[in-house]
């Protein structure tokens, strides 16, 4: 992937009706910081639900008018396949609570859970750009499925994936900044690795930062959150998914194409006689 101006990424996972509340705490402390476009993950079943939230969708359709972006997170956000093996039961059932739902369905049934998830979106006049497996987890049948969809873009914890027509494109490492909070040791102690992880990703063309609703009800965390979105943004300029997938793909159609070349890449042909290899 080629290098881009320095961009970041700030999204708002598990955004339902169960989590409402907790969300809107986490854009009040984003905004505090700055009026940035944000990235809303939507999960349209959230845990099963079928509940139905009007303020919700109403702040959403606001959010987007402002320029902020909804990604289809899932249908359910709960991973409906058994584990198997002790590596299986860590990933899928310690390390992410049963909520990996992409992690290990057939193709035909990820298949059939983002096309639910489309038609939802629809329903009320919502087109996602990009899709978001829950727990960043995406098995060998969630991959293929994806073919059949118009997204612009997918993300694992690591990386940014470009798709295009139905297709995998290029990639970008740009592994995720999230806190843990679900345990005291998590809450002590991923605040620090989002730090060492902002420093890792100092040059880096992209900078995630992944907020969740139980982050909203601890005001330490929200306070790092805080001075890092502070910190980042004195270095780039914030994006929502879709756009950084839009520049990416700009960007890297532009490298692709042997009809234009860098200004050092003509006076070196003008010089040589000749023009220069790749």
């Amino acid at each position: 992937m080629p290098p881009t101006e320095p961009m970041l990424c700030v999204s708002i996972h598990d955004v339902a009706p169960a989590t409402w509340t907790e969300c809107l705490l986490l854009e009040r402390a984003l905004r505090q910081v700055a009026d940035i476009p944000l990235t809303w993950l939507v999960v349209p079943r959230f845990h099963e639900s079928m509940d139905e939230s009007i303020p919700m969708e109403e702040h959403l359709d606001a959010a987007l008018a402002r320029g902020d972006e909804l990604a289809l997170h899932g249908y359910t956000h709960l991973d409906p396949e058994p584990p198997a093996g002790l590596a299986s039961r860590f990933w899928r059932g310690v390390y992410t609570q049963r909520e990996g739902e992409f992690s290990a369905v057939p193709e035909a049934e990820a298949r059939r859970r983002i096309a639910l998830g489309l038609d939802w979106f629809a329903a009320r006049g919502w087109r996602p750009g990009g899709f978001v497996p829950p727990a960043w987890l995406l098995g060998e049948g969630a991959w293929a499925a994806l073919r059949g969809f118009d997204f612009a873009y997918t993300t694992t914890f690591r990386r940014f994936h470009l798709l295009r027509d139905g297709a995998l494109g290029p990639s970008l490492w740009s592994p995720s900044l999230v806190y843990t909070a679900r345990n005291r040791a998590g809450r002590l102690f991923s605040p620090r690795a989002a730090d060492a992880g902002a420093l890792l990703l100092a040059r880096a063309p992209l900078v995630r930062l992944s907020l969740h609703p139980r982050d909203a009800r601890y005001p330490a965390l929200l306070r790092h959150a805080q001075r890092l979105l502070e910190r980042l943004l004195a270095t780039r300029a914030a994006v929502t998914k879709v756009d950084c997938a839009r520049r990416l793909t700009t960007r890297n159609r532009a490298s692709q194409d042997p009809s234009r070349s860098t200004p050092e890449e003509d006076r070196s042909s003008n010089s040589a006689g000749c023009r220069p290899s790749h």
